[in-house]
C-alpha cells in the first residue's frame, strides 16, 4: 500500500513554495507580467519594439482567466479524481454576477434611457426591476454573489450527488446535464438575464471606462493577482492533512471509506472551493471581453476546460495554467487563420496527448514532473530497450 505520510509530507507555506519549483517559476512569471505588461502598454511608446498593444493586453488578460478556470478544474480532477464536465457554468455565474453589476451602472445611458432598468427588459415590456437583481448596483454586493451564487450551486450539487456516491463517468454526465439545463434555461427571455443575446454594452466600472488603457490594464492586474492567490490557496490545500485525503480518494476511494473518512464531505469542500474559484475566473472574464451570454454555459466549452487540463498535466496546477494558454493561444491562432480546421485540431491534439503524453507537457519534462513518476521519455526508452531485448532473444 502505498505511504502517503512520506509520499505527500506536510510543511509550512513558505517551506512547500520553496519546494514547488513550478509554482515559484508560475508565480515569479506572474510577478513579471503584473510590472512589465502594464507597464509596456501605458509607458513605452506605441513605435517601440516593446510596446504592449491594447489587444494584446486585453488578449492574456482573458488567458490569465481561463487559467484560473483550469487551475479550479485541476484541483478537483487531478488531486480527487472529481472530473467535472459542467465547470463552465460556475464561469458563467460568475460572469452574470459581474455582468449584472455592469448592466446596473449603464444607467440612464442606455439605448432607451430608464435609469432602473436594463434595456433589453425595456425592449421587453418588463415594468419592474426583478428582485433578483437588487443589490447588484453595488460593486461589493457583485464580487461577493460571483463568488456565494457559484459556491451555493457546487454545495447543493455536490451534496446531493457525493451523499449518494455518484462517483466516475456517472458524476461527469451529470455534471454535463447541469451545465445544460442552465444553458436552456438563460436562453429565455422571461429568466431576465437577457436571453440570447445575454448582457453587453457595458460602460464602466467603479467610475472608470473599460474603454481605456488603463483600466484595462488594472483588469489585467487583478487577473494576474487573482490566480497568484488561487493557486496559493489550491496549493496549499494539496500540501495539508486535508489533501492528502483527497489524493488517497482519488487512488483508492473504497479504501478511505472503510478506515472511517467521510469521504463525501471531503469531496464537497474541494468541489465547492473549486467552483468559487471558477465563479472569481468568470466575473474577471466578462469586464475584459465586454459581453457575457448563455453560451458560456455550453457543455463543449466545459469539456475544452478539461482538454487544457490534460495538455498542460494534471495533478500539478501549474500544468493546467500552461494548457490553457498554450491550447487558447493555438485556438486564437488557428481561428483567425484556418478556423473551419480548430475542431479538428482541438480533437487530434487530444487524442495525442492521452495516447503519446498521459501525464501532459509538464509531466514529459524530468524537472517539472512528480518525483514519484518517471518522465514519460524515460518510460518511452525502458519500453524501446524491452522491445530490442525481446527480439534479440528471440533471435
Amino acid at each position: 500500500m502505498t505511504d502517503y505520510r512520506q509520499k505527500y509530507q506536510t510543511t509550512p507555506v513558505i517551506g512547500w513554495l520553496m519546494k514547488d519549483r513550478g509554482g515559484m517559476i508560475l508565480l515569479a512569471i506572474l510577478g513579471l507580467a503584473i510590472i512589465l505588461v502594464p507597464a509596456g502598454n501605458l509607458l513605452v511608446p506605441k513605435d517601440s519594439l516593446f510596446h504592449v498593444p491594447t489587444w494584446a493586453l486585453g488578449l492574456l488578460g482573458k488567458y490569465l482567466c481561463y487559467a484560473l478556470l483550469a487551475l479550479s478544474v485541476d484541483l478537483i480532477w487531478g488531486f480527487c479524481g472529481i472530473l467535472s464536465l459542467g465547470h463552465g457554468a460556475f464561469f458563467a455565474l460568475g460572469g452574470y454576477a459581474m455582468g449584472m453589476h455592469l448592466m446596473r451602472q449603464i444607467g440612464d445611458r442606455g439605448v432607451y434611457g430608464n435609469p432602473l432598468l436594463p434595456d433589453f427588459m425595456v425592449f421587453l415590456n418588463w415594468s419592474e426591476l426583478p428582485w433578483y437583481w437588487y443589490g447588484f448596483d453595488m460593486f461589493p454586493f457583485a464580487i461577493v454573489m460571483a463568488m456565494f451564487v457559484p459556491g451555493l450551486l457546487a454545495f447543493v450539487f455536490g451534496y446531493l450527488t457525493f451523499r449518494s456516491r455518484v462517483t466516475g463517468v456517472y458524476l461527469s454526465i451529470i455534471t454535463q446535464a447541469m451545465t445544460y439545463a442552465l444553458l436552456l434555461a438563460f436562453f429565455r427571455n422571461d429568466m431576465g438575464f437577457g436571453g440570447n443575446n445575454g448582457l453587453t454594452d457595458f460602460k464602466d466600472l467603479l467610475g472608470f471606462n473599460l474603454q481605456t488603457d488603463g483600466m484595462r490594464s488594472s483588469l489585467f492586474v487583478a487577473s494576474a493577482l487573482a490566480l497568484a492567490v488561487c493557486y496559493i490557496v489550491a496549493r496549499g490545500i494539496t500540501r495539508s492533512r486535508l489533501g492528502k485525503v483527497l489524493i488517497a480518494i482519488r487512488d483508492a476511494e473504497s479504501r478511505v471509506r472503510f478506515t472511517g473518512y467521510r469521504v463525501e464531505h471531503y469531496k464537497l469542500f474541494v468541489f465547492t472551493v473549486s467552483a468559487v474559484m471558477a465563479g472569481i475566473a468568470g466575473a474577471l472574464y466578462v469586464p475584459q471581453v465586454g459581453i457575457i451570454n448563455p453560451g458560456e454555459f455550453a457543455p463543449a466549452a466545459s469539456i475544452e476546460v478539461v482538454i487544457w487540463v490534460a495538455v498542460g498535466g494534471r495533478g500539478t496546477l501549474y500544468g493546467a495554467v500552461l494548457g490553457a494558454f498554450l491550447v487558447n493561444y493555438a485556438k486564437t491562432y488557428f481561428t483567425g487563420v484556418l478556423p473551419e480546421l480548430w475542431l479538428f485540431f482541438l480533437g487530434g491534439l487530444f487524442i495525442a496527448v492521452t495516447l503519446l503524453l498521459p501525464k501532459g507537457i509538464i509531466g514529459a519534462v524530468p524537472t517539472f514532473g512528480s518525483p514519484d513518476r518517471q518522465s514519460v521519455f524515460v518510460t518511452w526508452r525502458k519500453r524501446l530497450n524491452d522491445r530490442r531485448s525481446r527480439q534479440g532473444g528471440s533471435a
